[in-house]
């Protein structure tokens, strides 16, 4: 399935958000436009006209949608259809694929400054591109460009889209207010919020952001994170099945982060000298972590089932794995080679539909968040225990064990040891007389 041009989803999510479609709705409605415009492409309907949208829903009865799920799909197609973007080319004429522009009121259309930049409503997609461009020059994390575009997709929907060139630094400050002071939301998601809009304004507007020493801010609340105690993990991980009860060893004996763990690939693991490496952890930086010894049989086990899966693959004709950046560029059969297959591949294969070729993707973190939250709940463990957990458990077991702090920061992959600091609060605090000669371990 073909995904939504960014030229057409980018004006489309300002839309739905100027439209006040609840959060949790959005998602189904940009599954809606994405099922209709496949639907017109493959029967060379023209997704602008109203009987594209009538044999649409026609064949969603067919399909037995229920009626909830027929009235989202047609609220979503006739807000895809007011938009008249005219980016989603017509198949039936290519020829027809010239932008339409958008339909304003006359009162939007005298909302403009003296030099004619718009109030409201102007064309943020060039904001979007750049925004997309800077990220992924820098080589953020696709979850910071997800996380990035969604606050600006907010700030936009605040302002009522005024032209980018006319923002200033009372936008920010009137964002950030409405954040903490109406929505009241957690310090973090303001300071996410706030940390977008910064990079928004330096790298992609390229205008000073300003001072926001008389902000409100959201209250930040200490933190101090779940543990689980030696025997609450051993129950969470006999309650998973294979591969999940592996990867939560890994998980807790490594203090790996969930998409650290479905990341490693077959040469990260070095059994001769018991290290296993992290590429590209958070912030892009790798580290090393000792293997513990009782799981080498499983993950011995674990590379075998990877090798037979990866001979029938290249019997298929695969096209390989996914590889990092372009690395696929310098080294052109690496995709295939044994060593870059992924730890825990995926079970099925995916398409590429520009290039119509078959690639192995990693096992997708929510089929193991999902393992582990069933897990907590047969185990009758009364805590918010998460995969994240897990890592939370290791540093905070290290430290009853009187591991130094710095080792233990090392091992997690903290830039700042004041991060590491906060397991310090999870266990009891230890006197001078309590703590133990190193000639007694």
């Amino acid at each position: 399935m073909k995904q939504i041009p960014a030229t057409t989803i980018v004006p489309y999510d300002a839309l739905l958000v100027r439209k006040q479609i609840p959060r949790t709705a959005l998602q189904n409605y940009r599954k809606w436009l994405r099922y209709y415009l496949d639907f017109c492409d493959k029967y060379k309907f023209n997704p602008f006209e109203t009987i594209s949208s009538q044999h649409f829903l026609k064949k969603l009865k067919e399909k037995k949608q229920s009626e909830i799920q027929q009235k989202q799909a047609r609220h979503a197609i006739l807000l895809f259809q007011e938009l008249k973007t005219g980016n989603v080319p017509s198949p039936a004429k290519k020829a027809a694929a010239t932008p339409i522009p958008i339909q304003k009121s006359r009162k939007d259309s005298n909302l403009k400054g003296k030099d004619n930049r718009q109030l409201t409503n102007a064309d943020w997609t060039p904001v979007y591109n750049k925004l997309t461009s800077e990220i992924k020059l820098r080589h953020y994390s696709p979850s910071t460009l997800k996380a990035y575009t969604g606050w600006v997709r907010h700030f936009q929907a605040f302002v009522k889209s005024k032209d980018s060139t006319l923002l200033d630094n009372s936008d920010v400050k009137g964002f950030l207010t409405h954040l903490a002071v109406k929505r009241k939301v957690a310090a973090s998601t303001q300071n996410q919020a706030f940390n977008a809009l910064l990079f928004l304004f330096r790298h992609v507007l390229e205008s000073e952001f300003g001072d926001f020493k008389d902000v409100p801010r959201a209250k930040r609340k200490p933190y101090v994170p779940v543990v689980l105690s030696r025997e609450e993990v051993d129950a969470i991980i006999s309650n998973l099945s294979y591969p999940f009860d592996l990867i939560a060893k890994l998980l807790y004996g490594c203090g790996l982060r969930l998409f650290e763990c479905m990341n490693l690939r077959i040469n990260d693991l070095n059994f001769d000298t018991g290290i296993l490496t992290v590429h590209d952890g958070k912030g892009a930086k790798d580290r090393t972590v000792p293997i513990p010894e009782i799981i080498v049989p499983d993950l011995k086990t674990q590379i075998k089932s990877v090798i037979d899966r990866h001979r029938e693959d290249l019997r298929s004709g695969y096209a390989g794995v996914f590889l990092p950046g372009s690395l696929e560029k310098k080294y052109k059969n690496a995709a295939k080679e044994l060593v870059w297959q992924w730890l825990f591949p995926a079970k099925t294969l995916t398409l590429v539909v520009d290039k119509k070729e078959y690639r192995r993707s990693n096992l997708h973190k929510t089929h193991v968040q999902k393992a582990i939250k069933r897990a907590v709940g047969k185990s009758r463990i009364p805590k918010r225990a998460s995969a994240h957990t897990f890592r939370h458990s290791f540093a905070s077991h290290l430290l009853q064990a009187n591991y130094d702090i710095r080792t233990i920061q090392e091992l997690l992959g903290h830039s700042d040891v004041r991060t590491t600091m906060i397991y310090t609060h999870t266990i009891k605090s230890r006197t001078i007389k309590e703590a133990r000669s190193p000639l007694d371990f």
